[in-house]
């Protein structure tokens, strides 16, 4: 008996990856802003860092929170479509084996093996192949709201703790250069390593991150200045 062929693709890990990369970038990118915008108006180490523990805190509970909602959105209705399916083939198995052997023609399959096709795999799992083949639903993108909130809220703790660390390191009078520094650095990893997961060009990945980054702690850091000077 040979050895089951077992091969990873980047699809198979879009799920998690998706809501990890996403909440390490808004952990770093938020956390380090409110630090930065805080720190501009200059109102002591214990409000900046109280800042900071709040953003932590609030922005993986948020994450967790929108991440599971959306991802149950998008499972309740790829349960719709499973039930709406198994109806069809119910009510009229021919004439959904005359629609997926439509699908393998137009694929390529000339009309005769694009039949054979479509009944032997009707025979093995009719439902599967209508949902794979007809609506794009297979176990690889299936939606997972408990797994996509972890992954978020954990991965937005993990990022926003690093500009966490710097304020406990460096002094006051730093973080409006210190956290930015820190940031951007993490930031141009995480876009690297995240592009280079999903099969992009790490190099692209890590300049688009640390850009957009440092546009948004510049805002912030300027805002923070502003009502710093008019409060």
């Amino acid at each position: 008996m040979r050895p089951r062929h077992r091969e990873t693709h980047v699809v198979d890990r879009i799920g998690w990856l998706r809501a990890a990369v996403l909440g390490a970038n808004d952990g770093i990118l938020s956390v380090s802003s409110i630090i930065v915008g805080v720190a501009a108006a200059k109102p002591g180490a214990a409000a900046i860092l109280l800042a900071g523990v709040a953003a932590l805190v609030a922005g993986a509970m948020s994450m967790a929170a929108g991440e599971f909602v959306s991802v149950s959105s998008q499972a309740d209705a790829e349960s719709a479509d499973r039930a709406k399916e198994a109806a069809e083939l119910a009510a009229d198995p021919e004439g959904e084996h005359r629609e997926l052997a439509a699908i393998y023609h137009a694929r390529g399959l000339d009309e005769a093996l694009a039949e054979q096709v479509a009944r032997q795999l009707a025979r093995h799992d009719a439902l599967t192949a209508h949902l794979r083949d007809e609506l794009g639903l297979s176990d690889a993108v299936a939606a997972r709201p408990v797994q996509a909130a972890f992954a978020s809220a954990a991965s937005f703790f993990a990022g926003g703790a690093a500009p966490m660390l710097a304020v406990l390191i460096a002094p006051a009078s730093a973080l409006a250069w210190a956290v930015p520094l820190v940031a951007l650095l993490l930031l141009g990893v995480l876009g690297a390593i995240g592009a280079n997961a999903g099969g992009a060009s790490p190099a692209r990945g890590a300049l688009r991150v640390t850009f957009w980054g440092a546009a948004a702690m510049l805002v912030t850091y300027l805002i923070g200045h502003l009502v710093g000077t008019t409060l």
